[in-house]
């Protein structure tokens, strides 16, 4: 009987999980569901009790309408200028600074590291007036180089993440290229960023997250329209309907905004599982 019953109960317990999982996920696919009906949905059916889920017709005009109500093009572009730039520049830098504190031995090397590691407690509130008051001074307010500049100087988490892989990496493969005749550049090249792809792949993709999605810093370092990002723009956008019934506006250019982040996460699925396994994220 024993034989019998264990498969049984593997099964539920494989189907129970399956259904915890599958409640969660509509949990937290609500939201995303009600802002896509919402955004089709005729005026009338927005504020009406009890609530509409699915519209009696298709009104995809929101989203033109919505669109050419302001400059999203623009802020689309300024966008993915500053996600691209600072992903490309996060993962060039973070890399080559996990690179040195990894595979080189020199005076200070651990006094450094924890120092860049007490700079991760500090929180960004507590220096963005003295990067403000440093950005004025340069003459980069109002343009996008305060959110892409320091991105080429690395990130202390993206570099301890990188950092704690390295050492996963057997020095031997560093040896062998240096019997070859690779110096260190080549080696990090040729032998390093190879092994280091899965990591690189998370690093990007949080960087790319993290500043498709920044506010306070366009918000701080940027005046004028023309170099607004999406976030921003959306934020003075959602200014316009403030008191007002006509929210599909809003709905749909807030479903367009989404639409990077999840093709990027679709994309990268597979890499980013395998670079959170490798890397110990918890």
């Amino acid at each position: 009987m024993a034989v019998t019953r264990q498969p049984v109960q593997l099964r539920a317990r494989r189907l129970g999980r399956h259904a915890l999982l599958i409640l969660c996920s509509l949990f937290f696919l609500g939201p995303f569901f009600w802002m896509l009906t919402t955004a089709l949905k005729p005026a009338r059916e927005v504020l009406v009790y009890p609530p509409i889920l699915i519209p009696s017709s298709l009104h995809f005009e929101n989203f033109s309408a919505a669109w050419n109500a302001a400059a999203f093009g623009t802020y689309l572009k300024n966008s993915l200028t500053v996600a691209g730039l600072d992903t490309v520049a996060q993962i060039i830098s973070s890399a080559l600074v996990a690179y040195g504190f990894a595979r080189f031995r020199f005076r200070g090397r651990d006094a450094l590291f924890a120092i860049l590691l007490a700079s991760m407690m500090i929180p960004w509130d507590v220096t963005m007036i003295p990067r403000y008051i440093e950005f004025k001074a340069f003459g980069w307010i109002d343009t996008l180089k305060p959110l892409i500049v320091p991105n080429f100087f690395g990130g202390p988490f993206f570099i301890f993440l990188l950092r704690q892989f390295l050492l996963g990496v057997p020095r031997e493969l560093d040896e062998a290229a240096r019997i070859d005749g690779a110096n260190a550049l080549t080696t990090f090249l040729l032998v390093i960023v190879p092994l280091l792809r899965p990591a690189l792949i998370v690093v990007g993709v949080f960087e790319f997250f993290d500043a498709w999605n920044d506010y306070l810093g366009p918000l701080i370092f940027l005046n004028s329209d023309a170099n607004y990002t999406l976030m921003l723009g959306i934020a003075q956008f959602h200014g316009m309907f403030t008191g007002q019934t006509n929210v599909q506006p809003l709905m749909a250019v807030t479903l367009i905004a989404c639409i990077p982040p999840l093709i990027g996460f679709f994309l990268a699925q597979r890499h980013i599982t395998q670079g959170i396994a490798t890397t110990g994220i918890k």
